[in-house]
């Protein structure tokens, strides 16, 4: 046997054995793929694949041979994806909204290959994944503009789902109207009372009245269905194709850096998450009807344990009269040794306390 056939050998039974590993891989991407559409996580992990690709590829002393090798975790990859997206074709994604509303929007871009489901309101969104109808929902907590979603934080305090993930989209807001709309014949303004809010300069100084809908995409509806050029609506550019409207003016929204912070919701909590880059959670609490409780639980969290809390807030529990909860999102693994042991320690101060949550900050769409 020559040098070229005893190295056909070897390739031969080389690419048998990697034949064998291929498949047990993908069938661990499979476990893959089932964790992810119980937890509501997207099929993409850059920050995952590119600590693999650092980590397997020092495997190789060859310096050539690695910059092969970096290509080839590369193109493997990017299969698993692929098979993930097959097997998370059927992931039922709900979203507030229609067609070309932000929330689809981002929804979209989250889960590319998932089944976009809108619902009439935030409510029905979210109840759809707590009966089992959706397996995940998108919604909007905060606007960097116009403030935290009230009703979406108050379902994060009354309703059982788990925040896996929290991605910013931003916004561009657009006047959208009848093709050939000119801006000295329209009257009133449709849109969501958050769009108005981000817009309100815009439409203050030319005078236009602001009527509240529903949604951004359902008000631009509303508009192309009257066909009466006193009418626009504020909405997204895809959102002015998709009924047939012209962006009249775009980015009127008063800060340029417009951004929506949108959070995934599903039944299961991922705990695992915090082990790796849930470098952020979210809880909600209220503190016991005593003075110094809510001190007490505040020098907990930042002075025993050292979470930086970046986000604290209170909202009225609707149910009881001048009774408040508290949202606060902080910095940090509150899954770890450390983090179980402040939820031990917050306790007696909390009449109810909700980890809701984990999530990487700076997730962009």
């Amino acid at each position: 046997m020559n040098k070229l056939e005893t190295a056909r050998a070897q390739i031969s039974a080389i690419d048998q054995q990697m034949a064998e590993l291929f498949e047990q891989r993908m069938k661990a991407v499979e476990l893959v793929a089932e964790h992810k559409r119980e937890h509501g996580l997207p099929i993409l992990d850059t920050a995952r694949e590119q600590a693999l690709i650092q980590r397997n590829s020092n495997y190789i002393q060859n310096g050539v041979i690695r910059e092969y090798y970096v290509q080839f975790l590369q193109h493997t990859m990017a299969l698993s994806r692929d098979y993930q997206a097959r097997l998370s074709q059927q992931l039922r994604v709900a979203y507030s909204g229609v067609e070309g509303a932000f929330a689809h929007i981002s929804a979209g871009r989250i889960f590319p290959d998932g089944n976009r489901i809108g619902y009439k309101d935030f409510r029905s969104a979210y109840e759809a994944v707590v009966s089992g109808e959706c397996d995940c929902a998108v919604l909007p907590i905060e606007n960097s503009y116009n403030g935290e979603v009230g009703e979406v934080q108050d379902l994060m305090f009354f309703g059982p789902l788990y925040v896996n993930g929290v991605y910013e989209l931003a916004i561009t807001q657009n006047l959208v109207g009848l093709p050939g709309t000119k801006p000295e014949q329209i009257r009133q303004v449709f849109s969501h009372p958050q769009a108005l809010g981000q817009c309100a300069g815009y439409l203050h100084d030319h005078g236009w009245k602001a009527v509240e809908y529903a949604n951004t995409a359902l008000a631009a509806e509303h508009v192309a269905w009257l066909g009466d050029p006193t009418c626009a609506a504020i909405a997204s550019a895809e959102t002015a194709e998709l009924y047939n409207l012209e962006v009249l003016e775009s980015n009127i929204n008063q800060s340029s850096r417009n951004t929506t912070r949108f959070a995934v919701f599903s039944r299961a909590r991922n705990t695992d998450m915090g082990k790796r880059m849930g470098d952020h959670f979210i809880l909600v609490f209220t503190s016991k009807n005593e003075a110094g409780s809510l001190a007490a639980a505040l020098q907990i969290l930042g002075g025993n344990y050292g979470y930086n809390m970046r986000t604290l807030r209170s909202r009225p529990v609707k149910e009881l009269l001048w009774e408040y909860y508290f949202y606060l999102e902080a910095e940090g693994d509150v899954y770890s040794e450390k983090g179980q042991q402040m939820l031990k320690e917050l306790a007696p101060y909390c009449d109810r306390l909700k980890v809701v949550g984990t999530f990487s900050r700076n997730c962009v769409l």
